[in-house]
This record gives C-alpha cells, structure tokens and sequence, in this order.
C-alpha cells in the first residue's frame, strides 16, 4: 500500500519574512480579494489544511513572493498492510531519494544433514 502526504511550511515561511503572527496575513490576504477569519487563518497557518482553494494557495505564494512548491511539498511513503500503532511518516525526502527502502528478498536453503 502507498500512503501520501505533505508537509505544509506556510508557518517557516512567514517567521522568515518577519510575520509571527497569524493575523498578519489577514489585511495581505484582503488586498487580494480573500476575505478570510482570524480563526480560519490560524487554522490554515497553525495546521496542515486538508483543503486549500488555489486562489488561496496563489495569493499565499504572491503575499511570500515563494514558488508554490516552497509551501508544499508532497512525499510517498510505501506501507505494509500490517497497521502499526504509534508510527508517524518519514519525514521527506531530500535530494531525490526513495523515500522508502525495499526489502532484499531472503533466500532459504536446504538444511545440511
């Protein structure tokens, strides 16, 4: 089984260019024409948002002056069918690498008698 995910960096990215709280993107966000909540943008900057429209997804991106994949970065994680409690996935991976290792297979002989 395959399980995917992201990490969301929409909070690094603001501390970096000096926003440290999660209002400051409200009067940015309405200079483009998204009118959101103080508590819908703490959720959005505090969490990881399971659904983002890309009008807000761009606007966050032009308000940060970053390219979309700075804010969003998708990994794949391969899994056995087996659930294992208390297990969070990997972190992802840098460079290109294969987020998950395979296996090699064993191989049985026969016993000497």
């Amino acid at each position: 089984m395959r399980t995917v995910g992201y990490h969301w960096h929409l909070r690094e990215l603001m501390a970096q260019r000096g926003m440290f709280h999660t209002s400051d993107l409200v009067p940015h966000l309405a200079e483009r024409g998204i009118e959101m909540s103080s508590s819908q943008v703490h959720r959005l900057v505090s969490g990881v948002p399971e659904r983002l429209t890309l009008k807000v997804f761009a606007a966050l991106c032009d308000i940060l002056q970053i390219e979309p994949g700075e804010l969003f970065e998708p990994y794949a994680v391969e899994r056995s069918r087996r659930k294992v409690v208390g297990i969070e996935p990997p972190p992802a991976p840098s460079g290109g690498e294969s987020p998950a290792r395979r296996p090699r297979r064993a191989r049985i002989l026969p016993e000497d008698p």
